[in-house]
C-alpha cells in the first residue's frame, strides 16, 4: 500500500463523517450507521497502512543491522 491507499482511507473517514451528518440532519438512521461504518473502516485502513509502514521500516533496521555485523566481521 501507498500513498493512494493513504489516501482513499481518510478519504473513505471523512465520507463517513459527511454521510453521518446528512444522515442526522435527515434522521435518517440507516444512513447514520452507514456513515459510522465508512469512518471505522477508513479508520482500520490507516491503522493497516501505519503497521505495514512499521513492519517494513523494521525489515529494514534489522537487514541494515546484519549488513553492518557482516562488515564488522569481514575486516
Amino acid at each position: 500500500m501507498g500513498f493512494d491507499d493513504k489516501v482513499e482511507n481518510k478519504s473513505e473517514e471523512l465520507g463517513g463523517k459527511v454521510k453521518e451528518g446528512f444522515g442526522k440532519l435527515t434522521d435518517d438512521k440507516e444512513m447514520q450507521a452507514e456513515g459510522k461504518a465508512d469512518q471505522a473502516s477508513g479508520k482500520l485502513g490507516q491503522v493497516a497502512e501505519e503497521a505495514k509502514d512499521k513492519a517494513e521500516q523494521l525489515g529494514e533496521d534489522i537487514k541494515a543491522g546484519f549488513d553492518k555485523m557482516k562488515d564488522k566481521f569481514s575486516n
